[in-house]
């Protein structure tokens, strides 16, 4: 990534007090950007934040900027927005269990309130906007997949509507994030430190593997590459529960033991990062997949006269059958991550 093309610009992050907020705050805090606005409904993690950053950066945390508001209320960010160069938005509702306990909350964080930083990007002139998604939104089972798949086809359809000199919105959507904040990794690392077993749902689930900062590297090459409605995946390996269980407790050198509690309410057995319809037609950067935005229009005659071969032979990319981790590999990347680099 070409930091320059940040030099002297505005990022607003929505979510920004979460783990990728902060990832992309130390980033580029150090960089020559002109200032990076988090927007957020909770105070108190904005306070710790801007506290911490003041301890750890000196003058340069005077770059940060905190805006209080919820995505759900347009009125409360439209603020953050003026006068600013890009946006990152990261806010969501991300637990499973409870977006499936309560739906409509999930609707109103992730679909009505992407719609809104959409409608602010496009009042204030941002130039682009990279929206943050999920591997849970291809073929969801669950409200919070659901609820991101709708976000991403939101993002689409508006951006179908831009036009020259409008906000470029691109999405990115990736798997599991390890040690992000209410991932099980963290979770692990707890019950061991307090001698209980592990609890895991289904060891024979499958799971990409990604490390925070390659969650970060995605959506700076979006943002590097993107074009109007693109949506990109970086290409990742996986590992089962088990595997990843195992892997914790042989790197903590524990023998706390495992406790198989079944499946938890809309979990899958493994996770879906491009559907075989949208490997039709996507384009293979190497390390990632761009699938570029499905511009048909509204004459539905087509559909009923014109089909597409290929999509009988496509094949998806799923948590089962990338590269695949033992329990050595999982350790290994298991090491670059801060809970881990001291052991």
């Amino acid at each position: 990534m070409n930091e320059t093309i940040f030099q002297d610009k505005v990022l607003v992050i929505t979510g920004g007090t979460g783990s990728f907020g902060n990832a992309v705050t130390k980033r580029f805090l150090q960089t020559g950007i002109r200032e990076i606005r988090i927007v957020s409904r909770d105070e108190k993690k904005q306070d710790d934040m801007r506290h911490s950053y003041q301890a750890l950066y000196g003058d340069l945390s005077s770059k940060l900027k905190f805006y209080i508001g919820d995505v759900r209320d347009y009125q409360s960010i439209e603020g953050a927005f003026k006068g600013a160069d890009y946006v990152f938005h990261a806010a969501a509702l991300k637990q499973v269990p409870s977006c499936e306990f309560y739906p409509i909350e999930a609707v109103k964080t992730n679909v009505l309130g992407s719609d809104n930083v959409i409608s602010a990007c496009i009042t204030h002139g941002i130039r682009k906007a990279i929206f943050l998604s999920t591997d849970k939104a291809a073929y969801p089972v669950n409200a919070m997949g659901m609820t991101k798949g709708l976000m991403e086809k939101n993002v689409i359809a508006r951006s179908r509507q831009m036009a020259e000199g409008d906000p470029v919105l691109c999405l990115t959507r990736y798997g599991n994030v390890m040690a992000s904040r209410g991932s099980v990794i963290p979770l692990f690392c707890e019950q061991i430190d307090a001698g209980q077993e592990l609890t895991v749902t289904n060891p024979e689930m499958t799971r990409f593997m990604m490390t925070l900062e390659e969650a970060v590297d995605l959506v700076l090459f979006a943002f590097e590459h993107g074009k109007q409605g693109d949506l990109f995946v970086q290409k990742a390996p996986a590992a089962t529960i088990g595997t990843l269980a195992q892997a914790v407790l042989e790197l903590k050198h524990a023998d706390n033991g495992i406790n198989y509690i079944g499946t938890r309410h809309g979990e899958k057995l493994f996770e879906v990062l491009v559907t075989k319809e949208e490997m039709i037609r996507a384009v293979d950067l190497g390390n990632y997949y761009c699938v570029e935005a499905d511009n048909r229009d509204l004459n539905y005659d087509h559909y009923f006269t014109k089909g597409n071969r290929n999509a009988d032979h496509a094949e998806e990319y799923d948590s089962h059958n990338t590269d695949r981790l033992d329990v050595e590999g999982m350790k290994e990347l298991l090491r670059k991550l801060d809970l881990f680099k001291m052991i």
